[in-house]
């Protein structure tokens, strides 16, 4: 199954307040040279550079990649897919089978009445029946699907809320 860093996280940005903002500074813009973020922060280029490169080492930084435009890119549709899987269905193998699908940009099992939500992003309402019938659906361990097709979206980001301070 998935797993949290979060220990880490705690004990490496959480705790520093230098940390936490060269962290909103670069979930901001990761493009920010060493220089800018040490400028922004009050420390040295060589200072600021060792700190980005030990919060990537550490994993607190899961990611540097370009933040693509899901409308220009061709990727007009957005929907939540709820799924029911049968009982006892390897939850393991359907998060294997979903890394497969790239239309689906973010799985997470949750309480309540289903077993998992979808974030799904494709071109149309084509792409997104061939991704239900042909992929989802059909499979042995999915009892059924409920779907939610975003007509606009109001706020979505990926910043995180950092604290100011770590007691904050």
């Amino acid at each position: 199954m998935l797993t949290d860093k979060a220990p880490i996280e705690r004990q490496i940005a959480v705790n520093d307040p230098t940390d936490l903002a060269i962290l909103r500074l670069l979930q901001s813009d990761n493009r920010r040279s060493a220089a800018e973020v040490g400028q922004a922060v009050g420390l040295s280029v060589s200072a600021a550079g060792e700190r980005i490169r030990r919060l990537n080492a550490a994993g607190v930084i899961a990611a540097n990649r370009a933040v693509v435009s899901p409308r220009l890119a061709g990727l007009r549709l957005a929907a939540f897919m709820f799924v029911d899987l049968a009982p006892g269905a390897d939850e393991d193998a359907f998060v294997r089978a979903l890394d497969a699908m790239p239309e689906v940009q973010e799985a997470h099992h949750v309480t309540g009445a289903h077993s998992w939500l979808l974030k799904i992003r494709c071109a149309d309402t084509d792409a997104l029946q061939a991704l239900m019938t042909g992929r989802l659906k059909n499979r042995p361990d999915v009892l059924r699907t409920e779907t939610l097709i975003v007509l606009a979206t109001g706020k979505e980001t990926t910043e995180l809320a950092l604290a100011e301070r770590p007691d904050d």
